[in-house]
């Protein structure tokens, strides 16, 4: 084995309990780590979500046996996240990706100072028959793929500034995410072959040692400090797409 794999692991390890505990950040964090190291966007976006697709079965069976998800929202969020990520997905394949990353880092800045102020204000869960539910998920499954990390920030930010019920949000879409990425991979595979995503392997592992941990996490944590951290989450890992 060699140092790349076990950096690897340890990227995926961190991203996950991350992932797990927030809903988010697990695509952003390894695909950042992968360009760091030269591997092509195309590339390091779909390594990423193949190490994904045993990452979000993890995590979202740990989600499910804690009872952190709502079977209703994961049915109107998914057919909508996977249709987008299939598009994303092709679309990265074929167009350079990096032209829409300032106004998904804006976009996405906004959601997470508008969390971070109904962090301190009355909460009250919504229904969730809000009608962003599918556009959200069209929207994440597209930037997911595209931007090899997106689902989360996208789909757990906007569900949560609507007033959705945090812990219900994450849990559901870490679950649904396992469909998205699922489609993701599969279209990146045709598109450019499983020699180019073996380095998937370490991300893969580390990923699922740490699943179960961030379902755990996110079971325990109180409200208020975890939409404080799904806030600086979202606002930190944007910003920085800007220099």
């Amino acid at each position: 084995m060699t140092l790349d794999f076990f950096f690897f692991v340890l990227v995926g390890f961190c991203a996950q309990i991350v992932d797990g505990a927030l809903g988010m950040a697990f695509g952003v964090l390894s695909t950042t780590s992968l360009l760091a190291l030269g591997v092509p966007v195309a590339n390091a976006s779909a390594m990423t979500h193949v190490a994904e697709i045993f990452t979000t079965a993890a995590s979202g069976a740990s989600h499910v046996y804690h009872r952190n998800v709502d079977w209703k929202l994961v049915a109107r969020l998914a057919p909508a996240g996977m249709i987008g990520g299939a598009v994303g997905a092709y679309i990265l394949a074929n167009v350079e990706g990096k032209a829409i990353e300032p106004f998904v880092s804006a976009y996405l800045i906004a959601i997470g100072l508008v969390i971070l102020f109904k962090a301190f204000q009355p909460h009250w869960p919504r229904d969730v028959k809000d009608w962003i539910v599918p556009p959200a998920g069209l929207c994440g499954g597209v930037l997911d793929a595209i931007g090899g990390g997106g689902w989360g920030p996208i789909v757990t930010s906007t569900l949560v500034s609507r007033g959705h019920d945090p812990k219900k949000v994450i849990g559901s879409t870490s679950l649904t995410e396992f469909a998205v990425t699922l489609t993701i991979s599969l279209t990146f595979v045709l598109t450019l072959g499983w020699s180019e995503l073996r380095s998937a392997v370490g991300l893969i592992v580390g990923g699922v040692i740490a699943a179960p941990l961030g379902a755990m996490l996110v079971k325990r944590l109180p409200v208020r400090p975890l939409m404080i951290a799904v806030s600086l989450v979202i606002i930190s890992t944007s910003a920085i797409r800007f220099f």
